[in-house]
């Protein structure tokens, strides 16, 4: 009893209450960056369903809306032109630019915690590429296949689904997880360093993109034009048919990655430690592996290219949140989408009424941003 007694006193001493305070105090800090992230992707989003070629004051934007959220609780919206806008141009399109953006942050801090090595990512895992060269093989090569099919079209909760957008989003996944099983075989050897598997991850790239100049090669002078600018990512044309494909599956995805969170914070302390924890190492990395190939080649069988995002999102994150996945993955998540929104707002109204490719933005920011990870590090480890 007096052993007991003691134990208990020691477990809610002094040290016990200060170490449990700030544990609180640390959880505060990162869901108010978390709440603080959603605040901006949100307030982008506002700002890029109002301006674009044509300005729409904020007041009728919020409108429509709501309007859309709540059936009509605010009635008919005077302008007409407003209300296509909003709807049925603007409103998928940031609602696309959000799920890929959230879908390509998730996906990098997935993979980052798995491999355990920061500087991976789908992009330079070579999974956007391959995924690129699944969706350009559907393009050039669906009519082939399936014939006047190709151009059908089914009605799903009262939206247009096409083939075409179906064949482009299960060939860009096949192909991402083509590149991605080569991935997991290098990583299992034990020997492998971190330069060896993005090196891999280049040559993967390389590979497919042999592959793209070749689909380019073979294509018609309508489907070159289609290929050349997807491969600049971009988010013009998005549909509501679109966003009933992608949403369900980023949805679904995201939930498993956030249950994988625990585990994955205890693979960071070695494969050896977690699996006398209990946890089956190598069905935890496929999977893991897997889910971050469907996110995704989903959104950039639609998207086109969008390089970067995974690498940048979970890498900023972990300065503010920490290691721990059960913050960082939904805090990557929200800063994907944030930066992916408002590189979409600039690529709008640049040269508006014209636009450019979201995808020539992100090799921008990306570069730069990649600069400073290599070059801005080793000035400070040399100080």
């Amino acid at each position: 009893m007096g052993e007991d007694e003691s134990e208990r006193v020691y477990r809610n001493g002094p040290e016990s209450d200060l170490a449990e305070a700030s544990y609180r105090k640390l959880q505060m800090r990162r869901l108010t960056i978390i709440f603080g992230l959603a605040i901006v992707t949100f307030i982008g989003m506002i700002a890029a369903l109002s301006i674009g070629a044509v300005d729409i004051p904020f007041f009728d934007t919020a409108a429509i809306v709501i309007n859309k959220i709540f059936f009509g609780v605010f009635g008919d919206v005077s302008n007409y032109t407003y209300n296509r806008i909003i709807a049925d141009i603007r409103m998928p399109r940031i609602i696309l630019c959000v799920l890929t953006g959230a879908s390509l942050g998730m996906a990098g801090a997935i993979m980052q915690g798995l491999l355990r090595n920061p500087l991976v990512s789908p992009f330079t895992l070579g999974v956007s590429t391959a995924s690129s060269f699944g969706a350009a093989l559907a393009i050039v090569f669906g009519t082939s296949l399936l014939g006047a099919a190709y151009y059908d079209s089914y009605l799903f909760l009262g939206q247009e689904i096409t083939i075409d957008e179906l064949l482009k989003t299960v060939s860009a996944f096949v192909f991402g997880m083509l590149s991605i099983a080569v991935v997991i075989i290098i990583s299992k050897r034990t020997n492998v360093s971190r330069s060896t598997l993005i090196l891999s991850g280049v040559i993967i790239s390389y590979i497919f993109q042999s592959g793209l100049m070749l689909t380019k090669f073979l294509s018609d002078d309508a489907q070159l034009r289609d290929i050349t600018m997807w491969m600049m990512g971009g988010f013009s044309g998005t549909t509501w048919g679109v966003i009933l494909i992608v949403l369900p599956i980023v949805l679904i995805c995201g939930l498993l990655m956030e249950k994988m969170a625990v585990d994955i914070n205890a693979l960071s302390s070695g494969d050896d430690v977690a699996s006398n924890l209990g946890i089956n190492v190598k069905s935890l990395r496929n999977r893991g592996l897997i889910l971050s190939t469907l996110i995704a080649s989903t959104c950039i069988a639609f998207t086109g290219t969008i390089g970067f995002i995974g690498l940048m999102a979970p890498h900023l994150c972990r300065m503010l949140v920490g290691n721990d996945h059960r913050y960082l993955i939904p805090a990557s998540a929200l800063l994907g989408a944030a930066i992916l929104v408002v590189s979409d707002l600039f690529a709008r109204i640049i040269l508006r009424p014209s636009e450019i490719p979201v995808g020539v933005i992100m090799y921008v920011i990306g570069g730069i941003f990649f600069m400073w990870l290599v070059f801005g590090k080793k000035a400070g480890e040399s100080e």
